[in-house]
């Protein structure tokens, strides 16, 4: 997946199952996997070790393998009260953790699908700090994250980053009930926030560089319901790096 890759840029989605050429040709991934200037996580959800991830209810929801298809895990809100749900974070208590560089870049892309969705689940998928309420009384409650959000009840994504505020990216995607999307950003510099969906780069973009993260964070998912329906996230795999290689 190095530069030399024959992928069409000009082609505007991809709606394949593996991760998107267009966000991954932009990194030596074979190299990030070996440690070589940064790193990279990915989990395909074919276990769910012991420690592996940290999930949280809020008064409900599970987080669990799908028994009826390898290598993808459900967050459950198991409930169709609002603001109930599963939180779920990578690493345990002590876990691994990630920054975003000032030179370089950040990298994250996963698929998602979302079903029983009237209402909208209250969702954030991306990265965040060791928050285990990063959604709280229907609002994003975490100080510092950077993602995609849904916290209005209508299936319509934001993109997002906080630090010493919030900035958001409008007209980021809509969840289509039972219909997988991937969703990926790029940081570049620490200062500027790329969105895409389906391996399309999307318009609006987030250059508040102080208000993107500069703690420590993990992979982080929200699965909360809206009210009167039990939402489900599937989610098939993600893949996170940082590479401190020159631009």
């Amino acid at each position: 997946m190095g530069a030399s890759s024959n992928f069409d840029y000009a082609r505007t989605t991809d709606t394949t199952r593996k991760p998107s050429p267009i966000i991954w040709n932009q990194v030596d991934v074979a190299s990030l996997r070996q440690g070589i200037d940064g790193y990279l996580f990915e989990d395909d959800f074919f276990d769910l070790a012991t420690g592996k991830y940290t999930a949280t209810q809020a008064t409900a929801g599970t987080f669990a393998l799908d028994d009826q298809e390898g290598g993808v895990a459900l967050a459950d809100c198991n409930s169709a009260t609002a603001a109930q749900g599963i939180n779920v974070q990578l690493g345990g208590t002590a876990g691994e953790f990630f920054s975003i560089p000032d030179s370089g870049l950040c990298l994250f892309e996963c698929r998602v699908k979302a079903a029983d969705i009237a209402t909208g689940p209250e969702f954030f998928i991306g990265l965040s700090e060791t928050d285990t309420t990063l959604i709280a009384s229907s609002a994003m409650s975490a100080g510092e994250y950077v993602g995609f959000k849904s916290v209005t009840d209508d299936n319509v994504l934001l993109g997002c980053s906080n630090d010493a505020a919030e900035s958001t990216a409008s007209s980021i995607h809509t969840f289509v009930d039972d219909t997988y999307v991937k969703l990926g950003f790029i940081i570049v510099n620490g200062s500027l926030v790329k969105f895409y969906v389906n391996g399309a780069l999307k318009a609006n973009t987030i250059s508040t560089a102080a208000n993107i993260p500069a703690n420590l964070l993990r992979p982080s998912l929200v699965c909360q319901s809206g009210g009167t329906t039990d939402p489900i996230v599937h989610i098939d795999w993600w893949r996170f790096a940082v590479s401190n290689a020159a631009l």
